[in-house]
């Protein structure tokens, strides 16, 4: 049996899946807990007596990442906790406290989603479970107040539904109820569904996306995240079915439903939460579920805040990554060394970890559980090499692992400290000077090197990365290039990450340019791409060189073919970060135009406009848009040509 999903309503309900395709559902009583310390107990006496007699506190000893520690175990939920500290001045230390008790309680049976009883965690290998998944696709633009009168489903076959809403949702429940599907894929779920089972409610009809008729509630939030504001849409969770907004999703996006079942396999969370989480908190999750496994004790809230420092200190420790600046241009056979999960990998290597900063001796709480997580991820990268479909469980490995550093120094992260986190930093740091030495020592030309990468021009580079990987002790992965192009500022210096090649196998790689950029229109983004796969054929300089009138024709065909584009097509895609602004841009006039639409905006939301107007910035939404800027959109095309042409320019010289 698989656990497809679980919740916690006074008792842990649990959803199975078995090889058959039926599901069982089952109840577990249970009863969460949490730990309580107090530095001195006798002065604490009433409030202990009161624990023990109206919720049953005992006294016991549990275990801390820092240590043993005598406490009391008290059966009880937040709400208590919260007056305990209150009561006691906030002198208090709570462990336990905010936990999923669904996780909770399967990390105390050795319980794990998405797995088979004898199968390994962190396997990549997923077993092939008989799920029934279907697609659901609803015509028309989820902001509007229009009756759904067309649904497209997709299971083993297409069948479209279309006529008055009532009728279209009464075909839809009919169908759900005939397929019984354990996996829905349906774009824009979070924003569509809550307005289709309301107009089916007022119709008598139920639509069966939950098994059980409920469901869980993610309320909506914008939040700060990497310099960034973003912002994650409310949802409606059902019983029993995995059902995951395509378009919002983040982690299906990027790594597809194997990476979602990896996931909520090694977080202990169900498929539900791990499609709608982002990397952070499925980082967060996993450690939670580990220290829980192997019995630690999750403080509610740190008690370990930054020491007091010195200021050149403080300025010598905290230095962030380190990067040497390219040379722009084109330079043919280079070589780009990249240290697999740089910072995970030295963590682990260095016993990294609250606890280990006074104790380097002991083995630190964060080493142990990323361990196993870097070899499944050194894994997965291999078999990616040789089998696309593992591409999907490597890239969520991959963004776990990324915010993992970041989380160490995250104010609030249970298992986090910022002087853990600047000694990673110094650590990369160290790394990428060395292996310029080793590079530079070999006969290698160092020509750009950033945080975890360096490129190099020089042969032979395969005993240059054994090299590395002796004097570092960490894994690295070798790409060779035909050729790469560091494109150059606007003062002319070089980009630390704007730059494209064609590797020796055939395939190209892109950072940076228009052609990977979300907000770039997709006419733009076309005929970058078409460029790149003309010069994505040339081998060497004067290849390239050669095939630069095809590619300049490509933008005169694009230019010319402007005028007639749809304005959909050069609608521009946005995270707005506030709601008011104090001086005239696109995203300030897109918020307006939202507003005027009625439709609610928040910071951190993704908003589609078109440009009508740049003197002013006008612009109208991207689905009600009728004409656009011709001169803007020119410019856009100009400066997705002189990315292209600049590679093309260093070819002929």
């Amino acid at each position: 049996m698989w656990i497809t999903d679980t919740c916690y309503r006074d008792t842990v309900e649990i959803w199975e899946l078995g090889r058959d395709g039926t599901t069982r559902h089952r109840t577990v009583p249970y009863t969460p807990s949490f730990y309580l310390y107090l530095p001195d107990p006798p002065a604490h006496w009433e409030l202990l007596d009161a624990l023990e007699s109206t919720y049953g506190a005992e006294e016991c000893t549990f275990r801390t990442v820092h240590g043993p520690c005598d406490g009391y175990r008290v059966p009880a939920g937040r709400e208590v906790a919260l007056a305990i500290e209150r009561q006691t001045g906030f002198a208090a230390e709570l462990y336990n406290v905010d936990l999923r008790p669904d996780q909770q309680y399967l990390a105390a049976q050795g319980l794990v989603p998405c797995c088979e009883d004898t199968a390994s965690r962190f396997s990549p290998q997923l077993p092939s479970f008989p799920f029934r998944t279907i697609e659901v696709h609803i015509s028309g633009i989820p902001f509007e107040n229009n009756p759904v009168c067309s649904i497209e489903v997709v299971h083993e076959r297409h069948e479209y539904l279309r006529g008055e809403e009532p009728v279209v949702l009464a075909d839809l429940a009919a169908l759900i109820n005939t397929i019984d599907p354990d996996v829905v894929l349906f774009p824009h779920s979070d924003l569509w569904l809550p307005r289709i089972l309301s107009a089916a409610r007022k119709d008598g009809i139920v639509l069966p996306f939950s098994r059980s008729g409920r469901y869980r509630k993610m309320t909506e939030k914008s939040y700060w995240s990497y310099g960034r504001t973003e912002y994650r849409a409310g949802s409606l969770i059902p019983d029993g079915r995995i059902l995951i907004d395509t378009t919002q999703s983040f982690h299906y996006r990027e790594s597809g439903l194997s990476g979602i079942l990896l996931g909520a396999r090694i977080t202990g969370l169900s498929p539900n939460f791990t499609a709608r989480f982002t990397s952070g908190t499925l980082i967060s999750a996993y450690e939670v579920y580990e220290a829980l496994r192997l019995g630690i004790a999750i403080p509610f809230r740190k008690s370990d805040p930054e020491a007091v420092r010195r200021f050149c200190d403080l300025k010598s420790a905290d230095r962030g990554g380190m990067m040497f600046q390219p040379v722009a241009g084109l330079y043919e056979q280079v070589s780009e060394i990249d240290f697999t999960s740089l910072y995970p990998s030295i963590i682990v290597r260095y016993n990294l970890s609250p606890e280990t900063l006074a104790h380097p001796d002991k083995k630190g709480f964060l080493p142990l559980v990323l361990e196993p997580l870097l070899a499944l991820r050194k894994e997965s990268k291999a078999r990616k090499a040789a089998d696309p479909s593992y591409a999907g469980i490597d890239a969520i490995l991959k963004w776990m692992l990324v915010t993992c550093f970041g989380y160490t120094g995250y104010k609030n992260a249970k298992f986090g400290q910022i002087e853990v986190h600047e000694k990673i930093t110094w650590h990369a740091r160290e790394i990428l000077l060395t292996t310029k030495e080793c590079a530079e020592e070999m006969g290698f030309d160092v020509l750009h090197g950033i945080v975890d990468c360096l490129w190099v021009r020089g042969r032979p580079a395969g005993a240059l990365k054994t090299r590395i990987e002796e004097v570092t002790g960490l894994h690295t992965t070798l790409d060779l290039y035909d050729w790469i192009v560091f494109l150059p500022m606007s003062d002319g210096y070089g980009a630390y990450n704007r730059y494209f090649g064609r590797l020796s196998t055939g395939d190209l790689k892109v950072r940076g340019i228009m052609a990977r950029r979300g907000d770039t229109p997709p006419y733009v983004r076309e005929m970058q791409e078409s460029m790149l796969s003309v010069m994505k054929k040339a081998q060497t300089r004067a290849e390239l060189a050669s095939c630069g009138e095809e590619v300049r024709e490509l933008y005169r065909e694009a230019q010319s073919g402007l005028p007639g584009a749809t304005p959909s097509s050069l609608a521009v895609r946005r995270q707005v970060s506030r709601l008011t602004y104090s001086r005239s841009c696109p995203e300030a006039s897109a918020v307006a135009a939202c507003s005027a639409a009625g439709i609610r905006v928040e910071p951190g939301m993704e908003i589609g406009y078109v440009v009508t107007d740049a003197r002013n910035w006008s612009v109208e939404l991207d689905w009600l848009a009728k004409r656009f800027d011709l001169g803007y959109y020119r410019r856009l095309l100009a400066k997705a040509w002189e990315e292209i042409s600049f590679a093309l320019e260093q070819a002929a010289k």
